[in-house]
């Protein structure tokens, strides 16, 4: 599994943490930033990892700004985004099961580390169970057009 990660200045510190975690985990990603604490636009930093996750170079992906709001609504206006805005491990699990969700978003300032971390956990290892989901997830590929 490769995941695309990236973050505004408000996600920088959880986004590190998270890093750690995919370091642990050996799980490989690529980081686009940013680097620095200097305030950025958070549709600039949502595009690469959602563009990335759409044409199939990376599996997945993960977003954190302020709230994860900003992040997630940028990278769902990419085509065959589906980015779930996730502060539980219940909702991060049933994002996989019920909608594969290739994108997670999380607010840094709404979560703490330790939680990101096990809802990270929670949404890569769950697997998407098809069946009557998968019939929803056509009908939301349709919406785009």
């Amino acid at each position: 599994m490769k995941i695309a990660i990236s973050s505004d200045h408000g996600g920088n510190n959880l986004r590190r943490e998270v890093m750690s975690l995919l370091d642990e985990l050996n799980i490989s990603y690529e980081d686009f930033g940013p680097q620095n604490s200097d305030s950025v636009d958070y549709p600039d930093f949502a595009k690469p990892v959602a563009d990335g996750v759409a044409s199939g170079k990376f599996d997945r992906g993960i977003l954190i700004c302020g709230t994860g709001i900003g992040m997630s609504i940028a990278a769902n206006k990419v085509k065959g985004i589906r980015c779930a805005l996730v502060h539980d491990v219940f909702s991060a699990k049933a994002t996989r099961c019920h909608n594969d969700s290739n994108i997670l978003a999380m607010g840094e300032r709404v979560i703490g580390p330790g939680l990101a971390c096990e809802i990270v956990k929670a949404w890569l290892g769950t697997e998407f169970e098809g069946g009557r989901h998968a019939r929803r997830i056509e009908k939301i590929t349709e919406l785009e057009g």
